[in-house]
Order: structure tokens, then C-alpha cells, then sequence
């Protein structure tokens, strides 16, 4: 692709491909599978040393969770996401509503103990995320701009060729559709006082700075980011079982839009949500054609920080626990990875 001869390689890289090769050979020698979840949203810089940036609303939350969950199901997971956005395990505590000192106070000895109405839940996680250490199951490894995703995802991707069918690739994260090219970058903060003039020297032949003042008005135009999806089923992976998801606000286009790109892209499913409801339902579109929704019953749905759900969540009684619906996303997506990897297997006794 022509994105990587034009773009800056990120300072980190290699340090990150190195920790991720090590990882992916232990797990490929104990054939375990390897998913590599990609989570949280993608930057966008207006400027080399960057004050102002163009960012969307993703906290992460959809690929954490799933991260756990393949994590129960067997999986070695890379996590593959944006700095600061919720983390496997940590997300229970660093983004609740409570500050997470209120699951702490002091014993009779003045020793830091957590509250008993916390302790079996909080036991509950710590024993699955020492697992994950313990058996070195889980890899992290932070992003912040779209161009720091796009290198790492075809470097990673490269890395999990040997795993073959094992691999798998849950692209959860929100990545930006537009982005400015390094080429039509400024170098410094934009200005934005009318008595500045600033020197702006970042054109690509007749068009100017990609974000840049004109007439007391910032203006910004930016390019779209490569489709990088055809790579990865073509080129970078094209043995591993390969997921999408597809966000739209208009409910009449998304079992239009998720069907456009698996013929477009070739690959295995794309998993659809709708912004308003996307913690409680989901649509599976495969590669065969079929179409499903998984929804979570209206007890229960988790509760909505936002408050955004409706009318009918806070109201619901009695409540049951509430379900997570990635704890049925997953096991589906895990069980369609095992029908891909047999039908891989049966492919190559046939050759």
C-alpha cells in the first residue's frame, strides 16, 4: 500500500512487533489461538507537534469486554488499544460511576481491606486476570493515532501468519475514515489570533495545509484513510478467520451496509450494531449469507451510564442479573473459528 511509503513508521513499533512475536510463538507451540482484538477509538493530528486533534466517542468498551471472554474461552489475546481507553479486567473499577476508593476502607488493624459487599465479585476478577498472567494469555499494547493502528495492525498480522486458521481478528476498534497525510501536516499549534500570520510551509503541490486558517476560519480537509480490510483478508492474513463491526445510526442501512462489506472485502462476518442500541443487540452477517440478531432480554440489559436507553431499563422489575452481551457474542464467533479452521484442515487433505 502506498499509505506506508508516505506515512512515518511510529517510534515504538519494532519494540512492539518484538513482544508480540515472543508471544505469538509460545502460543503457536502450545496450539493455542490467538486473537488479536482491536478496541477504543483513533486520533487524528492537525499538527506534527500536536495541541489539537480530531477524535470520536469509542471508550473501548465493546473490545475489553470481548477481550475477557475469549480469554475465558480459551484464547491468547493481543490487545490492540487506544491509550487510556478501558482495559480486560481493569474496566470493572477504572470507568465505573464510583470512584474506585468507595470498594475500600480500613480494618480494625488500619490495614486497606475491600468492602464485603464487593469481595466476591472483585475476587472473581482478580482471579481470572492473575490467570492471564500467569499463563501469559494476555498482550497489551497501545495505540493513540490511526497511524499508529494501520502500522501495527499489518505488522501484527504479519507476525500471526504462522498460526494460520488459529488466528483470529475481532476489529472492534473505531478507526477514523479520514486522516491528514503526513505530507500536508503543519508543524506547529495552528494559530487562531487574527493578528498572527503563521508560516505555513506543509503543501502538497497546489492545495495548502490540510488544516490550516482562511478568512478567520479554520478550515480542514482531510483525506480518507485506505480501506486496509481488502489487505488484511488478501495479503496480511489470509489464513485467519477475520471480523468487522459495522456502527450506523439508520436502522434500514445496516443489514445493507454489513452485507456490502463482506462482498466488498471478502472475509467472514461482520457483526452490526445500532449507536442507541449496541450494548444489547447485535447483527451476525455472514459470509453465507445468513443474518441473525443476538439481543440481550429487556431484564437484562445493563444499565446505561448515559442514560440513553430508553425508558425501559431503570424501570424493569424484578431485575435480573444483568448479561454483558459479549458473553454471547463471543462463544459464537469462537464456534464459527472452529468451523473455519476444520474446514481449513478438510481443504488441505483434499490438496
Amino acid at each position: 500500500m502506498d499509505y506506508f511509503t508516505a506515512s512515518p513508521k511510529p517510534a515504538n513499533l519494532d519494540r512492539q512487533v518484538t513482544l508480540a512475536r515472543a508471544f505469538i510463538q509460545q502460543h503457536a507451540e502450545q496450539h493455542r489461538r490467538v486473537a488479536l482484538v482491536t478496541s477504543g477509538g483513533t486520533t487524528v493530528p492537525l499538527e506534527n507537534q500536536t495541541v489539537r486533534f480530531i477524535d470520536n466517542f469509542s471508550a473501548g468498551t465493546r473490545g475489553a469486554t470481548s477481550a475477557e471472554y475469549f480469554l475465558q474461552s480459551g484464547y491468547a489475546v493481543i490487545f490492540l488499544h487506544r491509550q487510556f481507553s478501558l482495559l480486560p479486567y481493569s474496566r470493572h473499577y477504572s470507568h465505573s460511576t464510583n470512584c474506585f476508593l468507595d470498594f475500600m476502607t480500613h480494618n480494625d488493624a488500619g490495614a486497606v481491606v475491600i468492602e464485603s459487599e464487593y469481595q466476591q465479585q472483585m475476587a472473581k476478577v482478580l482471579d481470572q486476570y492473575r490467570k492471564a498472567k500467569r499463563e501469559n494469555t494476555l498482550l497489551l499494547l497501545p495505540f493513540v493515532t490511526v497511524n499508529d493502528y494501520l502500522w501495527l495492525l499489518r505488522e501484527l498480522a504479519i507476525q500471526m501468519q504462522p498460526l494460520e486458521a488459529n488466528g483470529l481478528f475481532y476489529l472492534a476498534a473505531a478507526v477514523s475514515d479520514f486522516f491528514v497525510p503526513a505530507a500536508r501536516m503543519v508543524e506547529h499549534k495552528i494559530q487562531s489570533s487574527e493578528d498572527y500570520h503563521q508560516d505555513v510551509t506543509n503543501g502538497d503541490g497546489d492545495r495548502p495545509p490540510a488544516a490550516h486558517m482562511e478568512d478567520k476560519r479554520l478550515i480542514i480537509d482531510l483525506d480518507p484513510v485506505p480501506k486496509f480490510l481488502k489487505q488484511l483478508v488478501d495479503t496480511w492474513a489470509p489464513r485467519s478467520m477475520i471480523i468487522s463491526f459495522k456502527l450506523e445510526t439508520d436502522p434500514s442501512l445496516l443489514a445493507k451496509k454489513a452485507k456490502g462489506a463482506l462482498q466488498k472485502y471478502s472475509h467472514h462476518l461482520v457483526i452490526g450494531n445500532l449507536l442507541n442500541t449496541r450494548k444489547w443487540e447485535v447483527l451476525f452477517v455472514a459470509a453465507d449469507g445468513s443474518e441473525r440478531w443476538i439481543r440481550v432480554p429487556l431484564g437484562r440489559r445493563t444499565r446505561s451510564v448515559t442514560g440513553k436507553d430508553g425508558d425501559t431499563i431503570e424501570n424493569a422489575e424484578p431485575r435480573e442479573p444483568s448479561i454483558e452481551i459479549e458473553s454471547w457474542i463471543v462463544p459464537e464467533v469462537a464456534q464459527m473459528h472452529t468451523e473455519v479452521i476444520s474446514k481449513g484442515k478438510v481443504e488441505m487433505q483434499r490438496h
